[in-house]
Parts: C-alpha cells; structure tokens; sequence
C-alpha cells in the first residue's frame, strides 16, 4: 500500500506487502478527516524495501538505504543505511 502523499524516488525496489502509510489523519473541528496534507513517507532514490516492511509518517528514507523485511519504522533513515528489526530497536545503523 502507497499513501497518497507518498514520494517514491528512481530505482527503488518495493517488495510485497510494504506499506508507506500515514501515522494519523489529521482531523478538522467536526472530526472529519482533513485529505492532501503530507502525511507518508518520502523515500529516496536507490532504497530497497523487503517484504513486510511499515513505513509509517512523513518520515525520509535517505538515498542507498536497504529497509529489511517486517520492519516497523517511524523514524528518519540516514543515507546508505541498512535497518533490520534489531537495529530499529537499539539505533538505525549506517554501513
């Protein structure tokens, strides 16, 4: 799934079941959904996503970057970085 503010760069490679989501709609003073807004993440040219993975927010996955698979992300991601479930949850890693 790719949000509808999401920004996918050139040679990117997408697995299955990757999501680039939103982390929350922002809502107007009636509750209703406010649509349009930059809300997904930006990922740069040159990344790779494996499968699984959740890229939720307007969050940037910098340039050369390798996302692994059924990690969960909310976070910035330096360039030529290389994030596994472990690294997530101690620190993003660059290589």
């Amino acid at each position: 799934m790719i949000g509808e503010t999401a920004i996918v760069g050139d040679r990117v490679r997408i697995y299955q079941a990757v999501t680039l989501g939103a982390r929350h709609f922002p809502a107007d003073n009636e509750g209703k959904a406010i649509k349009g807004n930059a809300r997904h993440p930006i990922i740069e040219d040159d990344v790779v996503i494996y499968a699984g993975a959740t890229i939720l927010g307007r969050i940037v996955v910098k340039r050369g970057s390798t996302i692994g698979g059924n990690v969960w992300l909310t976070e910035d991601v330096a360039p030529n970085s290389f994030v596994t479930q472990a690294s997530v949850r101690s620190r993003i890693t660059a290589r």
